[in-house]
């Protein structure tokens, strides 16, 4: 292979481990914590999880466990968009279960959680992870988005796990990923077979976290590599000074990717869909924010600017979230009907009969763009694609509309052009940061001890991640105690909690405190690329989130 000699040097890097993990691993054991239960909907997930719920947090510590060299097969499952990490994952299980015992064997499922009811199965060798080892991407066994949900396909999923005699499996994935692996953890223990099946907290949103999971892997790489690109995008502004640069960036759920980027890069504007949410804030007047400060800054003679946009802003929108929301239950309730049609036409004056009234006059005095995607076809779940829906297109064509009349009216005399920039697909594959890297190697570490444990319907945890990583605390939380009930495809179900930014938050207080003197500013701030190489201040260093949620004295930052 022609590798590039950043790949090369890749692959020497050794991963840092918790303490705790560095020494034998028949010296490591599960430390029973107190119960953990769900904040909400407790009765309803009780009676649906009757094996798992009511489990108590694990910490692993000192002590005797001989279990963990007792000879294991566990399977692997990558399951989603990826992360950057996620081989490493791969590789922390790998090497726990071989220092364990030289015997144990690990198989990739290949393709996602399909892999797993279809038994696409591969051998993990030590060949194959060092070749894998420290990169991004997920191409080792591939991922897939398949949902196990289906009576038959968790009955061969359960088939495929006996076939192969396995003692576990481990679903690395977001929260519905790890949804599914705690239905498939009840359904497994159901069944009587003791068949471990875990989870690790994997997406570069962010909205994988509590206090027991301080971040998922992959947010620190991915923000990290958005920040650089945001940065020379707004040097570039500053050099040019015509135009104003719209931002969509990843997160459909939650903004905590545009929070750490707007703290890493300072731009003039960045929304935060929970903030508009709260404030109740309608579609005319998050564009009557940005028209403020492009007329501010249009004032001191600076007609160029940045604004960061959240990838899932529209459905914060409280009346676009309505609109959103109706249109997903007629999809999900008429979906053949609607299918059958052939034109756009045919289909938006399907959804327009079935809305209400202020939804059906909102949805017409959109873009016919914008129409056109709210309609195209829902993700696994039965939601909008956010994704694909050009927000940032739509502000920013507002916002000229908006300035177009003031002008009319003499009360804009600036000039106003704008380019507009999604960054996305760029962040999942990176290399991983050096904290990737060593947390998601902890993360598979972790993963085996558990599984080694007999312990099931867990989610690998690592803890006290503002530290170096030698302080870093390995356990697992039962997945259970992270769910609540939400409305999906038209039902309530089970579902991880997604974390949106908590607007009483630190990072959120940091951002609002100085966000008026960014929305003046030309100074941007520049991060420049990643450090691999370097000072540990450099190349260790997490991202601003973690550091501010988790500040504690005479600790980094």
């Amino acid at each position: 292979m022609d590798y590039s000699p950043l790949q090369s040097a890749r692959y020497a890097y050794a991963p840092k481990l918790p303490a705790i993990l560095r020494g034998p691993v028949n010296q490591a054991a599960p430390i029973k914590c107190g119960i953990a239960e769900p904040t909400v909907d407790r009765d309803r997930l009780k009676a649906m999880f009757p094996r798992s719920y009511g489990m108590p947090e694990i910490r692993i510590g000192k002590g005797d466990n001989p279990q963990a060299k007792r000879l294991m097969r566990v399977g692997v499952i990558l399951s989603g968009g990826p992360a950057p990490g996620g081989h490493n994952v791969i590789a922390g299980l790998f090497d726990g279960l071989k220092a364990g015992n030289a015997e144990s064997e690990l198989y990739g499922f290949r393709g996602g959680p399909g892999g797993l009811v279809d038994d696409k199965h591969m051998d993990i060798t030590a060949e194959l992870v060092d070749r894998y080892r420290n990169t991004g991407g997920f191409d080792l066994i591939g991922s897939g988005r398949t949902k196990i949900e289906s009576p038959e396909q968790f009955e061969k999923a359960l088939a495929t796990a006996k076939r192969r005699a396995l003692d576990a499996v481990v679903v690395v994935g977001g929260d519905d990923s790890n949804t599914n692996a705690a239905l498939l953890a009840e359904y497994f223990a159901a069944s009587g077979e003791k068949i471990a099946v875990l989870g690790v907290p994997k997406t570069i949103d962010g909205d994988l976290k509590n206090e027991a999971i301080e971040t998922s892997f992959g947010f620190d790489t991915a923000t990290k590599l958005y920040s650089e690109l945001i940065g020379n995008i707004e040097r570039d502004a500053a050099s040019g000074r015509k135009y104003w640069h719209f931002v969509k960036l990843m997160g459909r759920s939650a903004s905590h990717i545009a929070l750490e980027c707007a703290l890493q890069c300072r731009p003039n504007v960045a929304l935060i869909s929970e903030e508009v949410e709260a404030g109740g804030m309608g579609l005319g007047e998050v564009v009557g924010t940005i028209v403020a400060s492009v007329k501010q800054r249009a004032d001191a003679g600076e007609n160029f600017g940045v604004v960061l946009v959240p990838e899932g802003l529209i459905e914060f929108v409280p009346e676009m979230k309505v609109l959103i929301g109706e249109i997903n239950e007629i999809l999900a309730k008429g979906e053949a009907a609607f299918k059958s049609l052939a034109s756009f036409v045919d289909h938006k004056a399907f959804v327009l009969e079935r809305l209400s009234a202020p939804s059906a006059r909102l949805y017409e005095s959109l873009p016919r763009g914008i129409q056109e995607q709210l309609l195209w076809d829902r993700d696994p779940h039965g939601n909008v694609q956010v994704s694909r829906i050009e927000t940032e297109k739509l502000l920013a064509e507002m916002v000229k509309a908006r300035l177009a009349e003031l002008a009319k009216e003499g009360a804009f005399k600036g000039k106003f052009d704008f380019q507009t920039h999604f960054f996305g697909y760029e962040g999942r594959c990176a290399f991983p940061s050096n904290f990737d890297a060593d947390y998601c190697y902890s993360l598979g570490y972790t993963a085996f001890l558990l599984a080694a444990s007999g312990l099931s319907g867990y989610i690998a945890s690592v803890k006290r991640l503002s530290s170096p990583a030698a302080e870093w605390e390995a356990g697992g939380v039962p997945l259970v105690s992270m769910m609540n009930i939400e409305r999906r495809h038209g039902e309530d179900r089970p579902v991880i909690r997604k974390a949106l930014v908590d607007l009483s938050g630190a990072p959120f207080r940091e951002f609002a405190a100085r966000r008026s003197a960014w929305a003046l500013s030309s100074d941007y701030r520049v991060p420049g690329g990643m450090q691999y190489f370097g000072p540990s201040e450099l190349t260790d260093r997490p991202t601003a989130t973690l550091l501010l949620e988790r500040a504690e004295p005479g600790k980094r930052g």
